[in-house]
């Protein structure tokens, strides 16, 4: 994956840089070891790595500025990092680049049941903020898969989801405001406590953002209560093609479970070997999870076993405890570490039409093959969010390579049937240069001048999200 080539100059001022950053963070708030330096050359995406020059910790919004003020005067690169759970190199940094931890940034610092809302560092886990808000009797509703490790700063720059966004949607749809610093240190107050801010919608323009515009501290949380009770019903079929019809005709018929998860037989397997959920051996599995009252739960799971005999299931079993949903849910949540387990991987993140879900499942059968190349698949079906796994070994010459080729195939393939290049992962640099697949150049042009507005020497998060070529000659 190409990165610009570091800039001499400011290896050259390493120490003088790193001495200012000190001077502003403390000795504690700073690692310019090259050995401990290491440990954030890459995020998830761990296929490319590269140390950076060095890593500052900010405690708070005062600290963050004062780093992103030094680095914009010393004309230094700053990659933004959460907990580096990315899986689209989001966070990997370059030689000459200062990453920008905010783990340590994880206070939370107000809640309001009666408004149902939360505010937070930015530094706090996906799931430290439910924890937080438990007491009260209510919940944050997106669930990414890496929720006990990703922090609230990375949802934000991702529009995470998760599991259950079908019915609660992905972070956009619950944040409500954002402390922001600019490159040039400036605070900024966007949204707040309340459903909508007055004038531009920059709150929507920065969720999704990847950390080109600025670095989120600090964010306003819609908590919700939590719900009274909740059922999965798991559903095998003999084939994908099966499981993607039953699907489409769920959310045809107007169902609105909380989560409608897919697995493929390769997944099952190697879900069955590390967690024993006792799943069937069949081709492709359907959780599909709904909650409210009894009496609602009950309806609404009748409906989906209807649909579902329709397409002639293998193995259709209801929860009828705490214990069963939670074995039914154990390989689910397994599936990604399972997979680690027998193979590497590369997990792309392509979404589109529910409607369009055999076809592609097909498709993606038939790529597959062709590029001799095991694919397992593990996604959240109801929303069209694909997580097709690419099996390769790292240690095999070319394979990377073929793995990326396969990859790149498999995401445009999303882009032709109305679909696009990423759900909740983000763009980083793994999709970056299929950007041209999904976007016209006036449309890449109108991104990129949003970013110059915000960071118009380009230091922030830098070689990510546009293409390179899109992007020459922008960076001061």
């Amino acid at each position: 994956m190409q990165m610009p080539t570091p800039d001499p100059a400011i290896l050259a001022r390493k120490p003088a840089i790193v001495a200012r950053l000190r001077a502003a963070l403390g000795a504690e708030g700073v690692i310019d070891d090259p050995v401990e330096t290491r440990a954030y050359e890459c995020d998830a995406l761990s296929a490319y790595r590269t140390p950076p020059l060095a890593v500052v910790l900010p405690r708070s919004t005062a600290e963050v500025a004062a780093a992103l003020r030094i680095c914009a005067e010393e004309k230094v690169p700053v990659v933004p990092r959460g907990a580096g759970t990315s899986l689209a190199g989001g966070a990997m940094p370059s030689a000459d680049a200062v990453v920008l931890g905010v783990m340590r940034m994880r206070r939370v610092l107000e809640v309001s049941a009666q408004d149902r809302v939360v505010r937070v560092e930015a530094g706090i886990t996906n799931l430290g903020v439910s924890n937080a808000v438990e007491p009260e009797g209510f919940f944050y509703a997106p669930d990414p898969s890496s929720q006990l490790a990703c922090l609230i700063a990375g949802n934000i720059a991702m529009n995470s989801g998760g599991a259950h966004c079908l019915k609660y949607g992905v972070t956009t749809n619950n944040l409500l405001g954002v402390t922001l610093v600019t490159m040039t240190g400036e605070i900024v107050e966007l949204g707040g406590p309340f459903c909508d801010a007055g004038g531009l919608d920059l709150l929507g323009v920065v969720c999704g953002s990847e950390g080109q515009l600025g670095v989120v501290t600090e964010a306003w949380l819609r908590i919700l209560p939590r719900p009274r009770g909740a059922r999965p019903v798991l559903i095998g079929f003999d084939s994908a093609e099966a499981a993607g019809a039953c699907v489409a005709d769920i959310i045809r018929a107007g169902v609105l479970p909380v989560a409608i998860e897919y697995m493929d037989r390769p997944c099952i397997r190697a879900t069955e070997a590390f967690a024993g959920a006792g799943y069937p051996d069949c081709e492709a599995l359907l959780i599909v999870e709904v909650e409210g009252g009894p009496e609602e739960i009950a309806e609404e799971l009748a409906l989906v076993s209807g649909i579902a005999r329709r397409h002639g299931p293998v193995e259709l079993r209801e929860s009828r405890s705490e214990d069963e949903s939670r074995r039914i849910w154990l390989g689910r949540k397994s599936a990604f570490g399972a997979m680690g387990q027998i193979n590497d991987y590369m997990c792309l993140d392509g979404t589109i039409p529910v409607s369009a879900l055999p076809k592609v499942l097909s498709e993606i059968a038939r790529m597959s093959a062709e590029a001799g190349l095991e694919v397992a698949n593990v996604f959240h079906a109801g929303d069209g969010n694909m997580h097709p796994l690419i099996l390769y070994d790292a240690n095999a010459p070319g394979d990377l390579a073929r793995a990326e080729a396969l990859g790149a195939d498999i995401l445009r393939l999303c882009v032709e049937v109305g679909g696009c290049l990423t759900g909740e992962h983000g763009v980083g640099v793994e999709k970056r240069d299929l950007m041209a697949a999904q976007f016209v150049p006036a449309d890449l042009e109108a991104q990129m001048r949003v970013k110059d507005v915000f960071d118009p020497g380009w230091l922030l998060n830098p070689a990510k999200v546009f293409p390179l070529s899109a992007s020459a000659g922008r960076r001061a």
